[in-house]
């Protein structure tokens, strides 16, 4: 789709301002202030139909972040035409061709012809250098990005975070993703790819366990909820996009409370049916993974599955476990009634992994190995494994914050949990799958432009379970009990 950008820099060096580009409330371009100036996007965008403008605005905010990140990068960059390339201009141009991309399918989605050239616009330069744009791009430098991920911790010009540089250290832009786009992947160019996969058997162990003190709690509690064999499916996400149809623009498995969609409520959960045999009514879900073997899912057309490039048939888990678990340094106290986390990124292969947060392995290797940027290749005999650990720390006084982020923290890796937050249970998912010994035919559904990358899976979680049930939860964690 398209080529990483060489640069000519004189001396071999660079000297950035590091400043961000602006862009009027009008739309007209501006001149750019930062050391990265890329092609304008929304001159491109003549009469984006009404059905599509929520999108594509998200999309060109998105863009603003992005390259907002990218000047922010430029001045820790040491070295020359190669560095700049490999460390920020490659990536960004990765993660700008994912968003053109997604603005050309919500376009292409209503009816509308899809935009032509787009993924022209992909290539950023150095400011001031031969070929830079003249003008800021007016509709992709600034603004808060739709992921509302907490950024990462830049060292050397790379975004280091828990396992969200897909294998390479450059924010996606690895073997795998480049092969995507020159050859289709496994789904049109939509990933995954070879590369996105690794043999369990040939992995090191990389398990650590936290020791626990005289105080931990060392009990469990779990509601056992079923697999979803109800088929409860839905694209909505009521914690990140409440109110919005197919606000994920992936499907997602539900266990719990039955019913839920974009536009849950508190009020709703509270007199919700729930497939939980202990009457908790809280919410579970996470992406469905799927067979991409060639057979289809009755969704093939539709908002969330194929039509947002997530094809194949959607395996039911064979096992569901929803286990809530103690602090090894204290006791822990109930977490609030409507308490909402999210765990992981579903964007974490353009965002720098900062919140990624997966875990897969198969069974019989879980003690010791967990993947974050590979999908296993199981043995015979073995089943394949997805973890999510939630966060187990809570401010004291908020069930959600703006970027559904803040309320909540993990623990460190002694088990103590930041200034200012309490130790509440921890929910720990664990979820198997049957048949895909051997396999590289599958993959968790995705935004498209994550290319169902390992590292982007997530899961979200509201806590309805009525006071009693938690107060049961947490009596049965405190004492090292094991209940349910």
């Amino acid at each position: 789709m398209f080529a990483v950008v060489g640069l000519v820099l004189g001396g071999g060096g660079l000297v950035a301002v590091n400043a961000g580009a602006n862009a009027s409330d009008s739309g007209k371009q501006q001149a750019s202030t930062g050391a990265v100036a890329c092609p304008a996007v929304e001159g491109r965008l003549t009469n984006v139909p009404a059905g599509a403008r929520a999108e594509v605005d998200r999309s060109l905010e998105l863009m603003r972040q992005q390259v907002r990140e990218a000047d922010a990068r430029m001045p820790s960059v040491k070295g020359g035409t190669a560095e700049v390339s490999n460390i920020v201009l490659g990536p960004l141009a990765s993660k700008r061709a994912a968003v053109l991309e997604r603005i050309e399918i919500a376009v292409e989605r209503t009816g509308a012809e899809r935009p032509r050239d787009l993924q022209s616009l992909a290539v950023c330069r150095v400011a001031g250098q031969a070929g830079a744009p003249a003008a800021a791009e007016d509709g992709g430098e600034q603004g808060a990005g739709e992921s509302q991920s907490q950024g990462g911790q830049e060292q050397g010009g790379q975004e280091q975070g828990d396992g969200g540089q897909d294998g390479t250290g450059q924010d996606g832009q690895d073997q795998g993703s480049r092969q995507e786009r020159q050859d289709g992947g496994q789904d049109g160019g939509n990933g995954p790819v070879p590369e996105d996969f690794v043999d369990i058997t040939t992995v090191a162990p990389n398990v650590e366990r936290p020791r626990r003190n005289q105080d931990a709690s060392n009990g469990s509690f779990q509601s056992r909820c079923g697999v979803n064999e109800q088929g409860q499916f839905n694209s909505d996400n009521v914690i990140v996009a409440p109110g919005v149809d197919n606000g994920a623009h992936h499907t997602h498995d539900y266990v719990g409370a039955e019913g839920v969609d974009a536009f849950t409520t508190d009020e709703s959960l509270a007199v919700s049916r729930t497939t939980c045999t202990n009457g908790d009514q809280s919410t579970y879900y996470w992406p469905v993974l799927r067979d991409r073997d060639g057979v289809q899912e009755s969704d093939a057309a539709q908002p969330g599955g194929g039509a947002d490039g997530n094809v194949g048939r959607i395996l039911t888990p064979a096992t569901v476990q929803l286990k809530f678990v103690g602090s090894p340094r204290t006791k822990v106290e109930a977490m609030p009634r409507f308490l909402r986390i999210i765990t992981g990124d579903a964007r974490a292969n353009a965002n720098g992994g900062a919140n990624a947060n997966a875990r897969w392995s198969c069974t019989g290797f879980e003690s010791r190995v967990e993947l974050t940027d590979k999908y296993p290749i199981c043995p015979q005999g073995s089943k394949v494994v997805r973890i999510a650990k939630f966060q187990s720390c809570w401010d004291g006084r908020n069930t959600d914050s703006a970027n559904h982020r803040d309320h909540v923290a993990f623990a460190d890796r002694q088990g103590n949990c930041p200034d200012g937050f309490r130790a509440v249970p921890q929910l720990v998912q664990r979820v198997t799958y049957n048949g895909l010994a051997g396999s590289t035919s599958f993959a968790l559904d995705s935004f498209p432009e994550a290319f169902h990358k390992p590292v982007t899976d997530h899961g979200d979680f509201i806590n309805a379970m009525s006071d009693e049930l938690m107060e049961k939860a947490v009596n049965c964690i405190n004492t090292g009990r094991r209940c349910g």
